[in-house]
């Protein structure tokens, strides 16, 4: 269930990319550029780590929430989707963490 949910979001990031700015709010933040997006995603990568330090579960999983959608449509704005996020973390599998980041040293 979890993959479809990711599938229908990104299906319907994909179709409100360019929609009209102001019936959409993926359009919005799409027409304001990748500026905005990605302070979005700094303001919800704020409030994730309040939340979490604060321990309350639901505002964990809340604001992760928010930070995973606006994520999305970063992604999104580059052309690419949460599957290619997935195939990275696949790849990564198995490997420690240590060798990983090795790898990416070379």
């Amino acid at each position: 269930m979890s993959n479809e949910i990711l599938e229908q979001l990104a299906q319907t990031l994909e179709e409100r990319k360019d929609a009209d700015p102001e019936s959409s709010y993926v359009a919005k933040l799409h027409h304001k550029g990748l500026d905005t997006i990605l302070k979005k995603i700094g303001e919800e990568a704020t409030e994730t780590v309040i939340a979490s330090k604060g321990g309350n579960k639901d505002e964990i999983i809340y604001e992760t929430a928010d930070l995973w959608f606006h994520s999305m449509v970063m992604l999104s704005h580059h052309g690419l989707s949460h599957n290619d996020v997935l195939n990275e973390l696949s790849r990564r599998f198995g490997l420690s963490g240590l060798e990983e980041k090795a790898n990416r040293q070379k």
